[in-house]
C-alpha cells in the first residue's frame, strides 16, 4: 500500500508521498512514488503512483518513452498544450497497461490497478491537479477540495479537512501534509519511510524544492512528537 498527497493551493502546489511497497508481510521494498517532468520555466508536471507497482512503473517508463520519442508520433505529456490534456494522456496510458497487466494475471486469478495524482502548470496557463483512475476518467481539485489523496489516505483525511485551504500559505500546507503522513505512519504499517516533499510554485513553471525525509530525521521526528504533545493536552482540556 502507500499514501500520496496532493494540495492545490493559491500560492502553489504542494505534494507528498512515502515510498514503501509490498506483496506480503516478508516483501517490503522502497521504490519512488513521485516523477517530476520539467522544462523550467516552460511547464512542469509531477505524477504520483499508487497501487500495483508493475502496472505503475510500466505507465510511467512509457510515458517517459514518449517524452524521449523524437519523431512525435506518441502523445507526449510535455509537449501537450494543456493539463487537461495532460490528464487525458495519462489516464489512457494508465488504462492501457492495466489492461494489458490484467490480461497476463487473468489465468491465475489475479487482478492488479493502479491510481495517479497528476498535477502541474505549462507557462501561460493555470495550475491543476487530477486524480487518475485505473479506467483513466479522472478528477479534478477545486476552490472547495483543493487536495486529493491515493492510497491508504483515511488516516491523514481530517487533518487535511480541518486546516487546508485554497489561501492556506505554502509552508502552512508542507507542515500539514507531513503531519497528514504522521498520522498514516502511525496507523498503518503499509506506508513507510523515507517520503518525498516537492513543492511548485505558482507560475514558476519549476519545483521550487524536493527533499527526501528519511527515516530518523531530526526535524520530521520534532514536528511528530510536538503534534502529538498537542494533541493530549488538547484532550485533557476538553470537559464533557
Amino acid at each position: 500500500m502507500t499514501y500520496c498527497v496532493g494540495l492545490l493551493l493559491r500560492q502553489g502546489i504542494v505534494l507528498l508521498s512515502d515510498t514503501r511497497t509490498n506483496a506480503g508481510l516478508d516483501n517490503i521494498a522502497t521504490y519512488r512514488k513521485m516523477f517530476v517532468f520539467e522544462e523550467p520555466g516552460e511547464r512542469v508536471i509531477a505524477i504520483l503512483t499508487a497501487g500495483s507497482l508493475s502496472v505503475t512503473q510500466t505507465t510511467l517508463a512509457r510515458l517517459e518513452e514518449a517524452v524521449q520519442d523524437d519523431s512525435g508520433e506518441a502523445p507526449s505529456i510535455l509537449s501537450a498544450p494543456t493539463m487537461l490534456q495532460v490528464a487525458e494522456i495519462v489516464g489512457r496510458t494508465l488504462n492501457a497497461v492495466g489492461q494489458d497487466v490484467a490480461q497476463k494475471l487473468d489465468s491465475m486469478g489475479q487482478g492488479a490497478s493502479a491510481s495517479l495524482i497528476v498535477a502541474g502548470q505549462r507557462k501561460g496557463g493555470a495550475m491543476r491537479m487530477f486524480l487518475v483512475y485505473p479506467e483513466g476518467n479522472f478528477i479534478e481539485a477545486t476552490e472547495d477540495t483543493p487536495y486529493l489523496q491515493i492510497g491508504e489516505h483515511k488516516y491523514g483525511k481530517p487533518i487535511l479537512d480541518r486546516v487546508i485551504k485554497p489561501d492556506t500559505p505554502l509552508a502552512d500546507a508542507e507542515k500539514a501534509v507531513l503531519l497528514s503522513m504522521d498520522s498514516t505512519l502511525r496507523s498503518n504499517l503499509s506506508v513507510g519511510m523515507p517520503l518525498d516533499l516537492a513543492v511548485i510554485e505558482r507560475d514558476a513553471c519549476r519545483v521550487r524544492s524536493q527533499r527526501r525525509i528519511e527515516a530518523g530525521d531530526a526535524g520530521f521526528a520534532a514536528m511528530s512528537e510536538a503534534w502529538s504533545q498537542a494533541l493530549r493536552e488538547a484532550f485533557r482540556r476538553i470537559t464533557l
